[in-house]
């Protein structure tokens, strides 16, 4: 992630701490040249060593958190990814760090080869100057049964020379793929994308439990190989997409892929991403699911398009039509559900109003996801040494000011 060759100012703010699945009142953050100096106890703070700092103001009873991390975000803003558009890309991933995601993956969809190649050439640029954390490749590797909002005109078995134009044309940019396990290839597939340090993520699936649960060990086996050679960061691991949506639901008789995921969840092989929005998942699931397998092993997502931050219409997720009522986001041709239209910091609210501690909703939203990513030394904390990611919110979690890098955002307008 460059850094401003300009030095960052130095700011003092004050708080509730959450960070690390951990909450701490009457806490500081001090940042300085874009990163975090000190964060800790209030009494321990010595504001001689921050000579010149200026201190934010922050409501009453305020809290301070890591920027937030998105590993399924596919736009928001009138802009979508997958549109490879280079401006309405830019500024969707402007909005969205203005909203407190301060670190993303940009989502595609399932598309031609050619359009797909050439959104990865777009994202890949923005890569490389910090705007984006990577690619997330949902597709086209997915189940027809399973396909929900996916194009299933695009959808494909595993293709070893479409996989190696994909990955020459993101440039080390693409970070995650979702799969479908059950598909021929699959197999190789997995074992190609950890060699080349993309996480896969098991999704859109129909798979039984038992070829689920087989994908995702030996996943789990190929990221840990390639992340002791130094391709991962050490805790790398295979990702679930969107638990729950996208595969066949849990049956007591036919359990699925979502009882492998939640067993393997549990054990921490993989981590599972929750849309915990309000609406692709009912608040009792979130709830059942953190109590289940620890807040360490979610990763709470946006799966946001281009209609997130804007009024209801109509819009586009890749190649199909889509229309926004009452902010959930369906195909206009079949009326499945077409990705979100929260923000990350929204999810985080849902996710404490299904019960789900503060703590643990801001681990899953930050630490969690970092890890995947291999950053959690850089972002997802709050820690002396760690860039200056964060967000301050009020009592009701609402968003009151954000650093990224050490610099503050305006609020998106």
């Amino acid at each position: 992630m460059p850094e401003s060759r300009n030095a960052a100012p130095a700011y003092v703010l004050r708080g509730a701490l959450l960070s690390d699945g951990e909450s701490a009142a009457d806490s500081v953050v001090a940042v300085t040249g874009g990163r975090i100096a000190y964060a800790g106890p209030g009494r321990s703070y010595d504001p001689a060593q921050f000579p010149g700092a200026r201190e934010l103001p922050l409501p009453p009873g305020s809290s301070l958190l890591p920027g937030l991390v998105d590993l399924h975000c596919h736009g928001a803003a009138g802009g979508g990814f997958p549109t490879g558009d280079d401006k309405t890309c830019r500024e969707a991933a402007d909005f969205l760090h203005r909203q407190g995601t301060t670190t993303l993956l940009a989502s595609l969809v399932t598309a031609s080869a050619d359009e797909l190649l050439r959104s990865l050439g777009v994202l890949n640029v923005l890569a490389a100057e910090g705007l984006i954390a990577g690619i997330h490749a949902e597709g086209p590797f997915l189940s027809h049964t399973r396909c929900g909002a996916q194009n299933p005109l695009w959808l494909r078995d595993p293709d070893p020379g479409l996989l190696g134009e994909m990955l020459a044309a993101a440039g080390g940019a693409l970070k995650t793929m979702t799969y479908a396990p059950e598909l021929p290839g699959a197999g190789e597939l997995v074992r190609r994308l950890a060699e080349h340090g993309v996480a896969p993520s098991l999704g859109h699936t129909d798979a039984d439990s038992r070829t689920a649960a087989a994908s995702l060990t030996e996943a789990a086996a190929f990221v840990g190989t390639a992340a002791r050679a130094g391709v991962f960061g050490p805790q790398a691991r295979p990702t679930v997409t969107h638990l729950f949506n996208g595969m066949p639901p849990l049956h007591h008789r036919s359990p699925g892929p979502a009882a492998a995921c939640l067993r393997l969840a549990a054990a921490g092989t993989v981590a599972v991403e929750l849309i915990a929005d309000g609406v692709h998942l009912d608040p009792e699931t979130v709830r059942m699911v953190f109590d289940l397998v620890g807040a360490g092993n979610i990763a709470l997502v946006t799966d946001s398009m281009a209609a997130t931050g804007l009024p209801d219409g109509d819009y586009d997720l890749g190649p199909s039509d889509v229309v926004v009522h009452d902010g959930v986001a369906t195909l206009r041709s079949n009326g499945a559900l077409a990705g979100g239209t929260a923000t990350l910091l929204q999810v985080v609210r849902s996710t404490i109003a299904a019960g789900v501690s503060p703590a643990d909703a801001v681990l899953a939203a930050t630490l969690v996801p970092a890890r995947v990513l291999g950053l959690e030394t850089e972002i997802g904390s709050l820690r002396p040494g760690m860039r200056a990611d964060l967000i301050a919110v009020d009592p009701g979690f609402e968003l009151v000011t954000v650093l990224r890098g050490g610099r503050i955002l305006d609020s998106p307008k």
